[in-house]
């Protein structure tokens, strides 16, 4: 019988890919348990890779979280993809709450102004804004999602959703995040008597938060 072929190990780009990847990945879960102030060595270990490896990749605590700020956007575009792709306009837009929500999108809110933005970050954030745009006009269009609501109000309501509660165990946890998930996605359907108080969120004071952490402008819009 012949022997089996040789595993081929992966190339180096291939485990670069992998370690970045890893890095993100803690460097999220790191941030969102700890808060910001928690030391990058923290995100190496849990990442598995060491110091170096960490440092050769991104040379300030600073590029690390500008890099977690475009993958969370390039996440929130994934998932408005997918909304667009769905056949119902309101489970796409509730499936795209409930999958933003679940990665913790909006726990990054607190960085704006602390750091300072990079033209990626722009073109992320604003490619991510045209896909969510998209998927809250659907959804207007079918006739599912009250008049009143923006893109910016679910994307609002969704940051609502990125910390995490204190609940008895992680599980009491999970299922009150669903319930309460739940009872705001009811908020967004059409057939509300009432309309929203105040008015509606501006993206350009949104975006403004960010300038003040100095770095790129923005493209024109």
């Amino acid at each position: 019988m012949p022997d089996a072929p040789a595993r081929r190990k992966p190339g180096p780009q291939a485990t670069a890919a992998r370690n970045d990847r890893a890095v993100i990945e803690a460097a999220r879960e790191v941030f969102l348990t700890q808060g910001f102030d928690a030391p990058v060595s923290a995100v190496a270990e849990r990442a598995g890779v060491g110091m170096g490896s960490l440092y050769r990749r991104y040379r300030t605590k600073e590029e690390l979280l500008q890099r977690l700020c475009v993958d969370s956007m390039e996440r929130l575009a994934d998932a408005a993809r997918a909304a667009l792709r769905a056949p119902d306009p309101w489970e796409g837009l509730a499936g795209y709450v409930r999958r933003c929500a679940g990665f913790g999108f909006g726990a990054l809110a607190p960085l704006a102004g602390t750091i300072a933005s990079t033209e990626d970050m722009w073109r992320a954030a604003r490619a991510a804004q045209e896909l969510a745009e998209a998927v809250v006009a659907r959804a207007h269009a079918a006739g599912v999602l009250r008049r009143d609501v923006t893109a910016l109000d679910v994307s609002l309501l969704i940051g609502k959703f990125s910390t995490r509660a204190t609940a008895p165990s992680p599980a009491e946890e999970e299922n009150a995040a669903h319930r309460i998930l739940a009872i705001a996605l009811d908020g967004l359907r059409a057939g509300h008597p009432e309309p929203l108080p105040g008015h509606p969120p501006v993206v350009r004071r949104y975006e403004d938060l960010w300038r003040r952490g100095g770095g790129q402008e923005p493209p024109s819009a």
